[in-house]
């Protein structure tokens, strides 16, 4: 058995050493492993993702001696997740949030100053289509959690 490993950085700013650290020790073991190492640039956050950043990542990995076997971009699968999105949307397994990272960000604040793991409450699912229909017509677009584990929208 092969061992593949990958390294997937965000290119939404530099590289930092917390990434430098991870990639360093995920290439290590593809190495010592006899395995190959992916460079998956995590680059979906289309406003924030710039290639520049991308481009500073890869010139960073080889200033620090790190190849990679292969090299891939999460946004070229965009279409393959649409339609993996639209079958969870069909079949009822994520649903439509509404909230602003603002209301979830003081939602995850409120539960941590009581002591609480910041999870998300599910308040989306009560919502009426009345509801949604208010919010999206106050330009919220939606973004969509998993319904069936109460962990799996965590904030």
């Amino acid at each position: 058995m092969t061992v593949h490993v990958r390294f997937a950085p965000s290119p939404t700013g530099m590289m930092h050493i917390g990434n430098a650290r991870t990639a360093l020790i995920t290439w290590l073991c593809a190495r010592h492993h006899g395995g190959k190492f992916l460079l998956r640039i995590d680059d979906t956050d289309r406003e924030r993702s710039k290639i520049e950043y991308e481009r500073a990542i890869e010139e960073s990995l080889s200033w620090l001696g790190l190849s990679w076997d292969h090299k891939a971009n999460q946004k070229d699968r965009q279409a393959h997740y649409d339609v993996k999105i639209a079958q969870l949307k069909e079949a009822g397994r994520i649903y439509a949030c509404y909230e602003t990272a603002e209301e979830l960000a003081l939602k995850r604040k409120t539960q941590l100053s009581r002591g609480r793991p910041p999870i998300y409450d599910r308040f989306a699912l009560s919502l009426t289509p009345a509801q949604k229909s208010k919010y999206e017509s106050e330009g919220r677009a939606p973004h969509w959690r998993g319904g069936s584990d109460p962990r799996a929208g965590q904030l």
